[in-house]
């Protein structure tokens, strides 16, 4: 009987842990890694599970790698905070990794919300992510933010039962994130050696709006979806003015 280990990174999620934890109590394990939580974060996983770990941050990538360490089971799935595993994604989920192939990762399809709404279109859907995965088998990209899963070996298959995101409760969220989302985008930019500019923040915030809004479709999730073209766009403009701004202070 191959068993799960279900891991999470959180910080300040008190507000989406106990929906995200409960979804997952069925689990056979659970690895909760804070990185400097000031509410109440902690206790509330504490609740679900004994393995919450203290740390500090360095990027998605490398948080995720570290609580893939601390999982003990054959297969992992990695969520987010603000995610929730239905008791049909649950069915599916403990029905394959039971099957005896060559499959060592599935994508699962994730039905996201911006403000309220499901978006159908706009560049989220279809969102298939590479999240539940044998333990051996897979790691983190170390990018500081959009990180993914790698394989060393084995196929991968997709799920029919989605996973499902409450990515931005309202627009204090939306603001939120992408100030830290462009923070931690620009870094990494940084990193690699690229350069920002006005130029490049205009032209590449605009090429966003019309990616996500006319060529996605983003116009067929009514005003959710213009808000959501609008934010990606500045969440684009702000990171290259962020990495504009690193350049200036390096020197």
């Amino acid at each position: 009987m191959n068993k799960l280990s279900v891991i999470l990174i959180v910080r300040n999620e008190a507000a989406n842990i106990t929906a995200c934890l409960d979804s997952v109590r069925w689990a056979d394990e659970i690895i909760v890694l804070d990185s400097g939580s000031c509410d109440n974060t902690i206790a509330l996983c504490q609740a679900y599970t004994d393995n919450v770990v203290q740390t500090d941050w360095q990027g998605f990538g490398v948080q995720k790698n570290r609580a893939l360490a601390l999982a003990s089971h054959e297969w992992v799935l990695s969520i987010d905070a603000d995610e929730r595993v239905s008791p049909a994604l649950r069915q599916e989920i403990e029905q394959v990794i039971q099957q005896d192939n060559d499959i060592t990762g599935w994508f699962i399809p994730r039905n996201s919300h911006y403000c309220g709404r499901l978006i159908r279109h706009s560049g989220w859907s279809p969102d298939h992510v590479l999240r539940l995965f044998k333990r051996e088998c897979g790691q983190f990209t170390p990018e500081r933010v959009h990180e993914k899963v790698l394989l060393n070996q084995g196929q991968t298959a997709y799920l029919h039962q989605p996973l499902l995101h409450y990515s931005f409760a309202d627009l204090d969220s939306v603001l939120a994130k992408i100030n830290a989302y462009s923070r931690a985008g620009a870094a990494q930019k940084w990193a690699q050696g690229q350069t920002g500019g006005l130029g490049k923040a205009v032209l590449h915030g605009l090429w966003t709006f019309l990616r996500t809004y006319v060529l996605r479709l983003g116009f067929l999730d009514g005003q959710e979806g213009f808000m959501l073209a609008v934010s990606n766009a500045e969440g684009v403009y702000y990171r290259y003015l962020k990495l504009l701004y690193l350049q200036k202070n390096s020197q």
